[in-house]
C-alpha cells in the first residue's frame, strides 16, 4: 500500500494524511472489484445467452426481487461507508486543538499573506513548526480563493467577508507547495506558495528576528529582495514585458496616463500610493486588482522598493 501511495499520491506530511489516503484508496480499490465483476458479468452472460439460431427467443422475466435488492443495498453500504468515513474527515480537519498555533491567512490577488501572533507577516511563505498543530483562520481580500497544500492533505475556500478555518499538524521537517484551486483571474496559475516546516525553536527564533533583509545591502538591493519576497513580481516585470501590472523598467519619472485622462509623473509619491492605495490611481489599460500593502511594508522598506525602480530607468 506504501508503493500505491507514493505511486499516486504526493507525500505524506501531516498526522491526517494517513487517514485521508486510506480512505482514498478504499474508493479505488471498491471501485477496481465492482468494475472487474461487472465486467466479467457483461461478458459471460453475453456469451451465455448469445443467440444461436433464428429460433431462440429472449424469455420474459418481470424482475427478481433478491437480485434487485442486493444491487440496492450493496452500493447504498457503500456509500454510507464513504460518507461517514469522509464526513468525520471532513470534521476532525474543520475542530482544531485546544492548543493549536494559530496564524491568520489573507487570499489576495495574487498571493497569500501569512500574519502571526506577535505581529509577524510573510508574503507567499508559511512558516510553521513540526509536531505541532497549527490552525489557520483564513479570509479574501477580493474574489474567492481555495487554499491547497497536497502534502498535507488539506484544501479550503478563502472566501471575501467571512472566515474559514482548517488546521494540520506536520510530522517533518521540510518544504511543501501552497497552490489556489479556485480560478481568481488572468495570474491564477501564479498564485503559489511554500511552506517552511521548522523545528520548534528555528521557528520561535524566525518569530523573533522575522525574515530580515541584510541591512548592509545597497538600498536598491534591498529593494529587490522585497519586490521577490512580497510576490510582486507575479505582475511586475523588470525587463519592461507587459503584465497584469505595469512594468518597473522605465517606471521611474515617467508619465503615466490614469484612466480618467489624467496625466501624472511617476515620482516618489505617486509610487507610494500606488503601494498603499493602489486603487486610488489607476493606470490606463490595466484593471483595477492589485492588493494594498497597508500593514505590510513600512516606509523604510518603501523608501527602497523606490530606490530599485530608480535603478531599473
Amino acid at each position: 500500500m506504501n508503493r500505491l501511495t507514493e505511486f499516486m499520491l504526493p507525500p505524506a506530511r501531516s498526522t491526517m494524511a494517513g487517514e485521508t489516503d486510506a480512505l482514498f484508496h478504499f474508493i479505488n480499490v471498491t471501485s477496481i472489484i465492482l468494475l472487474t465483476g461487472i465486467t466479467i458479468a457483461i461478458i459471460y452472460f453475453s456469451w451465455k445467452y448469445r443467440r444461436r439460431s433464428d429460433d431462440d427467443v429472449t424469455p420474459v422475466i418481470t424482475h427478481n426481487s433478491k437480485l434487485e435488492i442486493t444491487w440496492s443495498v450493496i452500493p447504498l453500504i457503500l456509500v454510507m461507508i464513504v460518507f461517514g468515513w469522509g464526513f468525520t474527515g471532513y470534521m476532525n480537519l474543520t475542530t482544531a486543538p485546544d492548543d493549536a498555533y494559530e496564524i491568520r491567512v489573507v487570499g489576495k490577488s495574487w498571493l497569500w499573506e501569512f500574519h502571526y501572533d506577535n505581529g509577524a507577516v510573510s508574503i507567499n511563505e508559511l512558516n510553521a513548526p513540526v509536531n505541532r498543530p497549527v490552525k489557520l483562520v483564513m479570509n479574501s481580500d477580493d474574489v474567492i480563493h481555495s487554499f491547497f497544500i497536497p502534502d498535507f492533505r488539506i484544501k479550503r475556500d478563502v472566501l471575501p467577508n467571512r472566515y474559514t478555518s482548517v488546521w494540520f499538524e506536520a510530522t517533518e521537517i521540510g518544504e511543501s507547495i501552497i497552490f489556489c484551486t479556485e480560478y481568481c483571474g488572468t495570474q491564477h496559475s501564479n498564485m503559489d506558495a511554500t511552506v517552511n516546516i521548522l523545528t520548534q525553536e528555528e521557528f520561535d527564533t524566525w518569530l523573533e528576528e522575522g525574515d530580515s533583509i541584510d541591512e548592509d545591502m545597497p538600498p536598491a538591493e534591498r529593494g529587490e529582495a522585497l519586490v521577490t519576497r512580497n510576490g510582486c513580481t507575479a505582475c511586475h516585470s523588470a525587463d519592461g514585458t507587459s503584465g497584469v501590472g505595469p512594468s518597473f523598467e522605465g517606471l521611474w519619472m515617467s508619465d503615466r496616463t490614469m484612466q480618467d485622462g489624467e496625466v501624472i509623473t511617476a515620482d516618489e509619491n505617486y509610487i507610494r500610493e500606488s503601494i498603499l492605495e493602489p486603487n486610488e490611481k489607476i493606470t490606463e489599460g490595466y484593471d483595477p486588482v492589485m492588493p494594498s500593502y497597508q500593514g505590510v511594508i513600512s516606509d523604510r522598506q518603501i523608501d527602497d522598493i523606490i530606490e530599485y525602480i530608480k535603478s531599473l530607468e
